[in-house]
């Protein structure tokens, strides 16, 4: 890639700086884990829709602006440069939104997409179960075919943004006979359904960041259904995919965040027990966004993201780990007790398991990159 970048890409990111700088609030919102600060979110979102930030890659029928895949990484690093709040709806637009523009019918995009790019509906995760954490594929979870759809049920659990959500989406066991990968359809769920009842998780902060999901013979309608019934793996994979790869975690959040930790390390001393460290990271976000860089011209190319994006995962999540660990350090003993990098700090040590555990992340790798046999030693 020519990282060169022509006059119609430098107006592009010069507009989008101009427009958070003078939009992005002063103070920090609330956190989303809250009704309030979940409230302070979506209408965030609704003034990006408005003025068509919200989704700058979709086509502008869906909200969006028709951006370039290079033109939305750009954004994003004016993003988190800005300082912007942090995305409520990130489930809905970075993770399924690629899957229906990928699988899902042209009605399913056109009802579902132009309410989740203005987080007129938020949408939560529901994968896990409580014997099926990362091994999705060991779901438990039913879904039986009724007159017009679906009747499900089962739990799901840890479900991100659920406690406030509007609907979900995850894989249920359509055929009882399969095992597996087999069998499964890939459903979205309204959680405001009879027969939905969402039990928020506390987390350390006393804040319900996730929640479960009791589905008691829920019906969901056909047209809710993505991909072919019985498919939902296949069709699940593209999700799992951008969660690893390029939508979830963008190098703009990396390359902000490691920005702030230099300056935290001259504004503290420049402890010289750290400066490897800091290095490091720098360095760190750097690669991921050069390599972010190549990944945009292999899928502009017509390239998909595969288990290429489990490498991807890897570094990113224990970068943001290093990355946080060493300002926890900088600050000294009581910096888990205040502020924003211990709050990112906590955050940061869900990314080895979210997503997929690095257990799962390096069976991938080994088994699907490097060829080597299942169960190898």
């Amino acid at each position: 890639m020519d990282l060169d970048l022509d006059e119609r890409t430098l107006a592009f990111r010069d507009e989008a700086r101009a427009w958070l700088t003078a939009h992005v609030p002063a103070e920090p919102l609330k956190s989303f884990d809250t009704a309030e600060g979940f409230a302070q979110h979506r209408d965030w979102e609704a003034k990006l829709a408005d003025a068509r930030w919200s989704v700058v890659s979709w086509p502008r029928e869906l909200g969006g602006r028709d951006a370039s895949l290079l033109e939305w990484v750009l954004f994003e690093e004016e993003y988190y440069a800005a300082g912007a709040p942090l995305r409520v709806n990130q489930n809905g637009i970075f993770m399924l939104a690629p899957t229906l523009f990928s699988h899902g019918t042209e009605e399913q995009r056109r009802r579902i997409l132009p309410k989740m790019a203005r987080s007129a509906e938020v949408w939560a995760q529901a994968w896990s179960e409580p014997e099926a954490g990362s091994d999705i594929a060991a779901l438990r979870s039913t879904a039986t075919r009724c007159d017009g759809g679906w009747r499900v049920s089962g739990q799901k659990t840890w479900s991100s943004r659920a406690t406030f959500a509007d609907r979900a989406f995850g894989l249920f066991r359509s055929d009882p006979d399969s095992v597996r990968h087999k069998g499964l359809t890939y459903l979205m769920v309204d959680l405001r359904a009879e027969g939905v009842t969402v039990r928020p998780i506390p987390q350390l902060d006393g804040e319900p960041g996730f929640a479960e999901i009791f589905l008691d013979d829920v019906f969901v309608p056909d047209e809710d259904v993505i991909g072919a019934p019985g498919e939902g793996w296949r069709v699940a994979m593209t999700t799992a995919n951008n969660e690893r790869g390029l939508s979830l975690r963008s190098p703009g959040r990396f390359l902000a965040a490691a920005d702030r930790l230099v300056s935290l390390w001259h504004e503290n001393g420049r402890p010289a027990h750290t400066a490897d460290r800091v290095a490091d990271a720098w360095i760190g976000a750097r690669a991921y966004h050069l390599y972010t860089f190549g990944t945009v011209t292999r899928l502009s190319e017509g390239a998909a993201l595969g288990p290429e994006s489990s490498v991807n995962k890897l570094f990113w999540s224990h970068l943001d780990v290093a990355l946080h660990e060493t300002a926890l350090d900088i600050l000294g003993p009581d910096a888990e007790l205040r502020g924003r990098w211990s709050e990112g700090w906590l955050f940061s040590l869900a990314g080895p398991i979210y997503g997929g555990t690095d257990q799962i992340q390096r069976s991938i790798v080994a088994e699907r990159l490097l060829g080597l046999p299942k169960g190898a030693r």
